[in-house]
């Protein structure tokens, strides 16, 4: 008798071993989808709301807030604690798998998508916080105290470890927010079905029909959401442009998109225009001919940004520049620019010419490790509308590209709009000319963007008027489509101060003070 009491000790001692193993294989599990989930809605938020730090931080704190809302809630559960957690599973599955296509149709019906994308995150947020308290509740019966809280929240913290690795190198890059979110919804569905599926003998007829059933249906809804994601999130792309999407694509930096009127094409990153085939030329064209001219046979230029290839194009008009660098942090947008037809005839296949080099890098870095001397630099990055956009805009920023000019060497920037946000324009003049620049402000009405302005800065110790310089610059030897002398005229002239406020009011933008995009995001927007 003694012998079969202690097998039977010992199997029922296996037995629970192994169904605390899987509980916490679970946690792993689901602590992966939770912190996949964060990551999808505090995207979603950035795509649709703008400025990325914010939205992060309020979506992680949502979520965050929520999670405690959730484990408080968790007392209340006194009975059947797995087969709560299995149906907490369930809810997840669809909350997570559909949280992208429900922001993308609200997106083109109301203006109210941000509200939804935060309900969204509270909502998964207290079905997350419900998770670990249960787990620690049913594993309380295989283990001590001590071990069993030690050991589920283990799990659940080295699952969310993977879920960050795994989002940034193959969710976002590689599956989008079209198909990310559904392989979360089927971790989800996974681990209730494991669940169910040990749990199943032991449960009444009316759950197991009540349980097989809910699994049933989430099962096919799931599947049907994975099918149709694509043309549904299309559907709801489209509802945010005017014009018919060609190509869209979430890479792992930003969101592009190719829109098309007519015999005209828009290219798109993060919901914002960045050129139209309509006026690109009176875009690109002051923003590289006047620095291209300044300098007496140009050599070495460098390009940050500008990865559609059409500043490139206009390089390459100047037959002494022998070596042009274009750093461009996405290599989505490169490969865009080196194969999609619309683009590839934009540029000129610029590209592909033995005299590019292209780098995929942040530029902010490229400067602080290049050991390059550059007789030009153009920047032609997005506009400073959030903190990580800012310090490409910042005065440690321009000091580095001072530092990697030549003599004479000639720096530019694109610096978005003198009229509808004229503080962020201004304090970017400011910062030029801080990091020792003798500067010039260019701008240009573009018939889609509206008025859109340049900082221009020499590198020199020479007393010089920088204004009278491109005033007086001739283009007589270049193929330009828009921009001559006259042009310059009109470029370097803005008229009497029609700001309002007074200018010496606005700050230089430094890293440790970022000014610039808070002025960028106050400014006259509503004009535009």
């Amino acid at each position: 008798m003694s012998v079969t009491h202690s097998s039977t000790d010992k199997d029922s001692s296996w037995l629970d071993r192994s169904k605390s193993r899987i509980l916490k294989v679970s946690l792993f599990a689901t602590g992966l989808a939770g912190i996949v989930a964060e990551y999808v809605l505090s995207t979603l938020a950035t795509y649709f709301l703008g400025d990325s730090v914010f939205q992060w931080t309020m979506i992680v704190s949502l979520m965050l807030f929520s999670m405690g809302l959730g484990s408080r809630l968790s007392q209340f559960f006194q009975k059947d604690l797995l087969q709560k957690f299995i149906l907490v599973e369930f809810t997840l599955s669809v909350l997570c798998g559909f949280s992208a296509l429900f922001a993308y149709l609200a997106s083109g019906y109301t203006l109210y998508t941000g509200l939804i994308i935060y309900a969204l995150s509270m909502c998964i947020g207290i079905l997350i916080g419900l998770e670990i308290p249960l787990v620690i509740r049913v594993n309380n019966t295989f283990e001590s105290l001590r071990i069993n809280v030690a050991s589920v929240m283990e799990k659940d913290y080295f699952g969310s470890l993977l879920g960050g690795v795994f989002f940034a190198f193959v969710g976002l890059p590689y599956l989008g927010l079209t198909y990310t979110p559904f392989i979360l919804a089927f971790i989800n569905f996974a681990v209730a079905i494991v669940l169910l599926f040990i749990l199943w003998r032991h449960l009444s007829s009316t759950n197991q029909k009540l349980l097989g059933g809910i699994g049933s249906g989430v099962g096919v809804l799931l599947m049907a959401g994975l099918i149709f994601a694509k043309p549904i999130i299309l559907f709801g792309e489209q509802q945010r442009y005017r014009d018919k999407v060609i190509f869209e694509q979430q890479s792992r930096y930003q969101k592009i998109v190719l829109t098309q009127w007519k015999d005209d094409y828009w290219l798109y990153i993060n919901g914002n225009q960045q050129l139209s085939t309509v006026d690109e030329a009176l875009y690109h064209e002051p923003l590289v001919h006047p620095a291209m001219t300044l300098v007496s046979q140009p050599q070495q230029v460098l390009v940050l940004g500008g990865g559609d290839g059409c500043a490139v194009r206009e390089i390459l008009k100047y037959s002494s520049a022998d070596n042009i660098t274009l750093i461009d942090l996405d290599p989505a947008m490169t490969r865009l620019a080196k194969e999609h037809p619309v683009l590839l005839n934009l540029n000129d296949s610029s590209l592909y010419h033995p005299k590019v080099t292209i780098q995929h890098q942040d530029a902010y870095t490229f400067l602080d490790q290049t050991r390059d001397y550059y007789d030009v630099i153009i920047v032609d990055l997005p506009d400073p509308k959030s903190v990580d956009l800012n310090r490409l805009y910042t005065l440690e920023f321009y000091r580095m590209a001072y530092h990697h000019l030549r003599e004479n060497g000639v720096l530019v920037t694109q610096a978005g709009s003198p009229y509808f946000a004229t503080r962020a324009y201004l304090s970017v003049e400011k910062s030029v000319a801080a990091a020792g620049f003798r500067t010039a402000m260019l701008h240009n009405q573009i018939i889609t963007m509206g008025e859109w302005g340049w900082i221009l800065g020499v590198k020199t110790n020479n007393e010089i008027n920088v204004k009278e310089q491109l005033q007086n610059l001739s283009f007589k030897n270049v193929p330009t489509v828009w921009i001559n002398q006259e042009a310059m005229q009109l470029m370097t002239s803005f008229g009497k101060d029609i700001y309002g406020f007074p200018t010496d009011s606005v700050e230089v933008n430094q890293i440790h003070n970022p000014v610039l995009y808070q002025y960028y995001l106050k400014g006259n927007w509503d004009w535009y």
